[in-house]
């Protein structure tokens, strides 16, 4: 028997994402039609041996929440458990403080995500190299080949090419060290705890010795605290995937994850990409359109869009390259290009919103999302993708480009590489 645990971090954190984590915690934010966090456990769901997943964060309980572990138990028959830390306990923190829950019944081991990443999540084949790996307690990490130059963005380890095991590993290295990057993805024995409880007396005999005015050291960090001490001992081992792997840190690489699930789709749920028909909108590549969204005929869609709950696109909209979020409506032949429009936001007819593609380079074998700052060392906003927050009016005939407005704004005018607060 095997548990599934989803570190899913709180407020504090993503903040990159806002200000679509404002309205809703990062981890229930739809891509590709459903929630991030919503992909790992149906990923989860098709091993037969995961009995429970685990969600482990900061964020309060919220009506949110508990829908959303209440509807997905029912979907995948499989039992959905929210753990709220009483503070931030760092990726290895909350493991040990929840141990004794974790432990219980007995499991054989646990895969532990990352909740903010996407990818095909090769489960299965993971779960077959580490059985192969060694007949010793060990854990297995996920990795990834990136480029030379974004590698020293991530976890960077050397394995051995012959046993595959994690020879060295340091997190985001001052300088290179490897293509192989962490993908925060785990596969876990339970003797993981003991490992985490030295790190824990190591910290708690700095509190007793070290200053009285700073005694806060219940923060564990799994990559840095555990990992890189666990290289080189033969406990640890790497799996690589050549799959689509990337994090989700901003709203452009929300984007990006769209399109790599909803090529997926072809795969698993072929049944969720929308189809050309007689009475229906034009559909160029890769869309859903949820089945409670109204979407005129005459309208053109795709490729890589998502259409969200009870949507209203319009008489000749073209939509491209973008997420639309649940009650938005673009109203007569508007276009939406490279954006994400927001709950319950409204765009005017004729009205053109346009961001800036965030993709990773194409020449460049194994690149990655870039993640990059909001604003460049001059304090200019990095083009990037143009997001409308919240319950946003965009009147007809203006030009967003490059822009982001946050919630409950009511624009007169165009604007351009602009943050409207």
């Amino acid at each position: 028997m095997l548990k599934a645990v989803i570190l899913i971090g709180g407020p504090q954190k993503g903040t990159r994402f806002r200000p679509l984590s404002l309205e809703l915690p990062k981890p229930l934010f739809p891509v590709a039609g459903f929630p991030i966090i919503y992909h790992h456990i149906e990923a989860c769901s098709k091993i037969s041996s995961i009995k429970e997943v685990v969600l482990i964060g900061v964020y309060q309980p919220s009506e949110a929440l508990n829908r959303f572990i209440n509807a997905t138990q029912r979907e995948f028959s499989i039992a959905i458990r929210y753990l709220q830390e009483y503070a931030t306990l760092g990726t290895a923190g909350g493991l040990y403080h929840f141990r004794d829950q974790l432990l219980s019944g007995q499991p054989e081991g646990f895969l532990v995500f990352n909740g903010d990443i996407c990818c095909k999540f090769p489960l299965a084949e993971m779960l077959e190299f580490h059985k192969s790996a060694t007949n010793k307690p060990h854990f297995t990490m996920l990795a990834t080949e990136a480029t030379r130059k974004q590698s020293v963005n991530y976890g960077c380890l050397v394995e051995n090419a012959d046993t595959h095991e994690v020879m060295h590993y340091v997190e985001k290295p001052e300088t290179f060290v490897s293509t192989i990057i962490n993908c925060g993805l785990y596969l876990l024995a339970p003797e993981i705890f003991k490992h985490i409880a030295n790190v824990f007396q190591k910290n708690q005999s700095e509190i007793i010795n070290g200053d009285p005015l700073f005694p806060t050291k219940d923060s564990i960090r799994f990559e840095q605290d555990v990992l890189s001490p666990l290289a080189g001992t033969g406990e640890l081992f790497v799996y690589k995937t050549n799959n689509f792997w990337s994090q989700i840190k901003s709203a452009g690489s929300a984007i990006y994850a769209n399109r790599l699930y909803l090529s997926l789709y072809h795969e698993t749920h072929p049944d969720r990409l929308a189809q050309n028909s007689s009475n229906g909108p034009q559909i160029i590549g890769d869309v859903y359109i949820h089945p409670t969204a109204h979407v005129d005929p005459t309208a053109t869609l795709g490729p890589n869009v998502t259409v969200g709950a009870g949507v209203t696109i319009g008489p000749g909209v073209r939509v491209r390259e973008c997420m639309i979020l649940e009650g938005a409506v673009l109203q007569d032949h508007c276009c939406i290009l490279h954006s994400i429009i927001g709950w319950n936001s409204t765009v005017g007819a004729w009205s053109r919103v346009e961001g800036t593609p965030n993709d990773p380079n194409p020449n460049a074998p194994h690149a990655k999302v870039d993640s990059d700052a909001l604003f460049n060392i001059e304090g200019k906003l990095n083009p990037s993708i143009t997001i409308l927050g919240n319950n946003v009016c965009i009147p007809p005939e203006v030009i967003i480009l490059n822009s982001i407005v946050l919630p409950h704004k009511d624009l007169g005018y165009s604007i351009k590489n602009q943050i409207i607060l």
